[in-house]
């Protein structure tokens, strides 16, 4: 927390490809909640006063806040915070995860840290996407590790400072539960060793600057392809054929797209537009 009340939290971009569900990287873009006021009431209790973009309905940081509270039994004074957030809602850049994060770090900043892994648990029972709490929670490029009967662990991976996303957002949002639908219950036995085959080589790459393995890395034969009639353009972004782009793929469930890059390539960003 900044000495200011605020707590930024990065948006991230998940499934990587074939990392269903399983790998995410943290982005440059940030929710900002600021602690406006502190009633020392012991009500346990965060209060959204105001937020930019207005949010309707159940709100995640005030869901995140209660959940860790009853899973450390922490008491805690009421909170009332401000937040803006530069993280497109329904984009499939994990804006709810932000939300979800910035709870349980407000509730960190008037009660004194939590363990990681309670954390992390605490995330997932709010947000239900361990992709995308892990790298709000932690940064970079994480996997997660859910365990029967014990707290989930995030594995943390090195993301080269040259290695960028690009990533175009279309106007029009979707819904993760209508993505989530569309996705078959099951897949080939090839399709599956296909994908073990590129989720360790996506992960293996960039610890090693290997980026021309990048294009055959991010392949998937399952979530994309079902989800190519929700998301417009997405197999003509999948077919670019530029030396720029070292791979592309959907933003966790979409509708946003992601190109990687090396380097700063504004030149990408017209391949996108064009």
């Amino acid at each position: 927390m900044s000495p200011d009340g605020e707590v930024r939290v990065p948006g991230s971009v998940a499934n990587l490809g074939g990392g269903f569900d399983t790998l995410g990287v943290a982005v440059q873009l940030y929710l900002r909640a600021r602690i406006v006021d502190i009633r020392d009431d012991d009500g346990t209790k965060l209060v959204v006063a105001h937020s930019t973009p207005p949010v309707t309905g159940a709100n995640a940081l005030e869901r995140a806040f209660a959940t860790v509270a009853g899973r450390t039994g922490r008491r805690a004074p009421t909170v009332v915070v401000d937040v803006v957030s530069d993280v497109p809602m329904a984009a499939g850049l994990g804006s709810s995860a932000a939300a979800t994060v910035a709870g349980l770090r407000i509730f960190e900043a008037v009660t004194g840290p939590v363990a990681d892994p309670v954390l992390l648990a605490a995330a997932i029972a709010v947000e239900g996407h361990a992709d995308n709490a892990a790298p709000a929670l932690f940064g970079g490029l994480t996997s997660v590790l859910e365990i029967d009967g014990g707290d989930p662990v995030a594995l943390q991976w090195r993301w080269p400072d040259d290695l960028r996303l690009v990533v175009g957002t279309p106007d029009v949002g979707l819904a993760t539960a209508k993505a989530r639908a569309a996705l078959p219950d099951s897949m080939p036995r090839r399709d599956a060793i296909f994908h073990l085959q590129r989720v360790l080589s996506l992960v293996h790459a960039p610890q090693h600057g290997e980026y021309d393995r990048l294009r055959e890395a991010v392949k998937d034969r399952w979530h994309q392809p079902a989800r190519a009639s929700l998301v417009p353009l997405l197999n003509d972004v999948l077919a670019v054929e530029d030396g720029a782009v070292l791979g592309a793929f959907l933003s966790g469930a979409g509708p946003s797209v992601a190109m990687l890059v090396r380097g700063e390539n504004g030149r990408v960003g017209r391949v996108l537009v064009s």
